[in-house]
């Protein structure tokens, strides 16, 4: 037998697709042009440190890239196949565990491997400029590998554990997120409590972001030993977390009934995501005499308290950093880097969740007999965006709160006199993050009631509301610092680039928001009922528009 011949008919498969050379172009592209970007704001410093600054900004965006892998390429793979109930007929041939989870991870992860070793190119130009050295180059592309194959491992042992999509994603998330951020926030702390250096250093052994760190030279001569020890350990754990998926895969594509603890447990777990009978007797008849939709999408009520105890971690990390670093911690910086990162979460959190119910209905069945009931669309509607409401309008008006309070404190900071730029920068980006939180609301429902992959919606949705904008805004920074070379000497300043970026926000709000409110209000019955269709052209997949319905072919008459 073959080894690993899942592995090898994956490779053929993806050899033949067009988006296994488009993910390769895109990605080198993209890392091309922000190189360019950085290069043309740092053309006024010496060839080495800008070769230093173009180095850091690609790493950084790298090391996101690969953290992020997991949870968009292996998180839902084989819990899918466990949906469909195909993963088991895998299992009537000669196949082990490993053959499957192999070949499941190439099929999946293949792009975005791709993705990464067009970065590598891009990343190794710093290197012909002199800023960096050669071992300082090998020494990251070995961490970029090594994280991108920890954050596919993680995924993939979440999704032979998982048997639900959107809970496989998410778990891979907090996963992934507490080796990339919480665990470090730990280390952080624990001189507070407990005070053994030794234990510290073990700790951050376990951290990718340290060995990250490390691969620098200026950090590489003073821990030689550790980089390479950290190194080990998170490949190390990779191959565990692949070993582990390979040993459980085939003892958990069959339906067993639960034992007596693990009947309990759901039964503790049901009760504490919706509340005793009395309770939900109570919860159900108050949203169903609002609205039926509403009880429907929005009676787990520990959906908001997830939202809040984001904000009660972002406010430890807070602590922490006045505890740590006093008065120096109340600045400009740490203020916009707050509000930038609990802004991001949001919108992603909205866009995960807007779509998830009517997505959901659809791909069972369940929308259509909604349908067939007296329930209205614009009901249905009305339902999804009072569940969204109930989840998120309490958290966000606290984030605005709080952000209004920052730009008070850096007023406040600056003795009255705060620079024009920085106040309209932050009454743009209050507005800005208001209404890309409405839009993508429309726009996550629209693209997860067309799109097939219910994962795949909420990169969809971020591409057309959030990320577009900054694109259209990088290539105009390009084209404006190369206009700059010519006898025109055209400067804009920053108050330029702010109406720029705003502006474009609020355009493309517009433009997406409003079409995904006349799609959903005038095609949702048509496109509710769909079950197989052709596949759509790109430009149809990126307006946001449904695919085209199978034709209806005669049936076929043997002769």
């Amino acid at each position: 037998m073959t080894f690993l011949p899942i592995v090898g008919r994956e490779l053929r498969v993806a050899a033949r697709r067009r988006a296994t050379y488009w993910a390769r172009l895109t990605t080198a592209v993209a890392a091309i042009i922000i190189g360019m970007v950085v290069y043309i704001f740092s053309q006024h410093k010496p060839p080495r440190e800008v070769g230093q600054n173009l180095f850091q900004v690609l790493s950084i965006l790298a090391i996101v890239y690969c953290f992020l892998a997991g949870v968009l390429s292996t998180a839902d793979c084989l819990s899918e196949e466990k949906r469909e109930g195909t993963l088991g007929l895998l299992f009537l041939t000669d196949l082990k565990g490993y053959d499957v989870v192999g070949g499941k991870l190439v099929a999946t992860s293949l792009n975005a491997f791709y993705g990464l070793l067009a970065l590598f190119p891009v990343l190794a130009i710093p290197l012909l400029m002199g800023g960096i050295t050669s071992g300082e180059f090998w020494r990251m592309a070995l961490v970029l590998a090594d994280t991108f194959l920890f954050s596919l491992a993680i995924g993939m042992f979440i999704s032979s554990i998982s048997h639900y999509p959107r809970r496989a994603m998410t778990v891979t998330f907090l996963s992934v997120l507490f080796f990339a951020a919480v665990l470090p926030a730990c280390i952080a702390w624990m001189p507070l409590f407990y005070k053994s250096p030794r234990t510290s250093d073990v700790a951050w052994l376990f951290v990718p972001f340290h060995t990250f760190s490390l691969a620098f030279d200026a950090e590489y001569v003073r821990a030689v030993k550790y980089f390479w020890w950290s190194a080990g350990i998170i490949h190390g754990l990779a191959w565990f977390c692949l070993a582990l998926a390979s040993v459980i895969v085939p003892r958990s594509w069959q339906d067993h009934p639960p034992g007596d603890k693990l009947r309990r447990w759901r039964e503790f777990w049901h009760r504490w995501s919706f509340g005793d009978p009395a309770d939900r007797r109570t919860f159900r008849k108050r949203l169903l005499d609002i609205n039926a939709f509403f009880w429907l999408a929005g009676r787990a009520r520990l959906k908001p308290a997830h939202v809040w105890t984001f904000l009660a971690l972002m406010t430890g990390l807070w602590g922490w950093g006045c505890l740590k670093f006093g008065n120096d911690w109340f600045n400009d910086a740490v203020y916009f880097t707050t509000a930038i990162i609990i802004n991001s979460a949001l919108k992603f959190w909205v866009a995960s969740v807007a779509g998830q119910r009517l997505g959901e209905d659809r791909k069972i069945g369940s929308l259509e007999l909604l349908l067939s009931t007296p329930l209205t669309v614009p009901d249905i509607l009305r339902g999804q965006l009072m569940a969204l409401k109930r989840q998120f309008f309490g958290p966000v008006i606290t984030v605005i709160v709080i952000e209004c309070v920052f730009m008070l404190a850096s007023f406040r900071a600056n003795h009255g006199d705060m620079d024009h730029a920085a106040l309209n920068t932050w009454v743009a980006g209050i507005i800005l993050f208001a209404v890309d939180l409405i839009t993508l609301s429309w726009v996550g429902m629209w693209v997860g009631l067309t799109a097939k992959n219910p994962n795949r919606a909420t990169l969809f949705t971020l591409l057309r509301v959030v990320i577009l904008p900054w694109l259209a805004l990088v290539a105009v920074l390009v084209v404006t610092a190369l206009a700059s070379f010519t006898p025109l000497n055209y400067n804009p300043t920053w108050n330029f680039y702010l109406g720029l970026w705003f502006w474009l926000g609020i355009i493309t709000d517009a433009v997406f928001g409003l079409n995904a409110r006349w799609r959903l209000r005038g095609e949702f019955r048509e496109v509710a009922v769909q079950r197989y269709a052709a596949r759509s052209s790109l430009l149809r997949r990126w307006l946001g528009k449904p695919n085209q319905p199978a034709p209806n072919l005669p049936p076929v008459v043997a002769s």
